[in-house]
């Protein structure tokens, strides 16, 4: 049976990426600038499933308090008691889907940009559930929903301004500084305003390179040395040239075993293991 809320995970696009540019009135540098302080830089988990952190104080509210008593831990007034990242946010929310399904999809935050689930209307969604199945899918849908919510509450010209305090209010709440949540935007934003951008190419290789089991590191569109070791690994099971380089057939390679194997390699017809 398919895990749910794992999809085909499709990585950010040239394509994806320009539309919000154009539709912020901004450059990429902002654009990452929040995406790398969000989810440092990545949609979904290694499994596919986008990133998500359930919120235990919004579920107390979404439900008025019902399940308090018999899940404190995961309807709560009080924001908290998160425990590991990744599954175990998973874990949490299959918890509280048992008891209130819509509610608990409402009380997570979802994909590159941590779009809540009670904000899907605004971020251009019908209900949770449409918003739930278009992060499933890509993070171009991923950003799409962030850039939604940005043009909803006017938070493009803070962006545009690079005014990180009102935009980290905005968007984070007014505990912002709490974890320094403006200065992290500031000090992203400088880093990609006067570095190299993450190279989308690369970027989406090293997430086909993660959910095919190999390891590249950080998915952030840079050609280090994990990912070239993991680039390397890849040619030698498919019988390509072990040249570490991301060149076009390495890339098509990735792209059409992550798309027709979730999970495992395609191995080349002759190659051990093939018969």
């Amino acid at each position: 049976m398919p895990q749910e809320f794992s999809g085909a995970g499709l990585p950010l696009s040239t394509d994806g990426l320009g539309k919000g540019c154009d539709r912020l009135g901004v450059k990429a540098a902002e654009i990452w600038s929040v995406l790398t302080v969000e989810t440092r830089g990545c949609g979904f988990l290694p499994d596919r499933r986008p990133q998500i952190l359930f919120e235990r104080h919004i579920f107390h509210r979404e439900t008025n308090g019902a399940f308090d008593d018999e899940s404190p831990d995961i309807s709560n007034p009080v924001a908290g008691g998160y425990g590991a990242p990744g599954t175990h946010q998973y874990d949490r929310l299959a918890r509280a889907i048992q008891l209130n399904r819509q509610a608990a999809l409402r009380s997570a935050s979802w994909g590159i940009g941590q779009v809540m689930g009670f904000n899907a209307a605004i971020a251009g969604y019908p209900d949770v559930e449409t918003m739930v199945a278009a992060m499933v899918r890509s993070e171009d849908e991923q950003v799409n929903a962030l850039f939604g919510f940005l043009v909803s509450n006017r938070l493009d010209a803070p962006l545009r301004n690079h005014d990180w305090t009102s935009f980290a209010r905005g968007y984070n709440g007014p505990n912002y500084a709490k974890n320094q949540y403006d200065a992290k935007l500031s000090a992203s934003y400088q880093k990609y305003a006067t570095g190299p951008l993450p190279d989308l190419t690369v970027r989406a290789s090293q997430i086909y390179l993660t959910y095919l089991g190999f390891h590249p590191g950080q998915v952030d569109g840079m050609m280090g040395q994990l990912t070239r070791s993991a680039v390397m690994e890849f040619q030698e099971a498919q019988g390509l040239p072990e040249t570490g380089d991301l060149d076009d057939e390495t890339a098509e390679k990735l792209r059409e075993n992550a798309a027709a194997n979730p999970g495992e390699l395609a191995l080349p017809a002759g190659a051990p293991g093939t018969g």
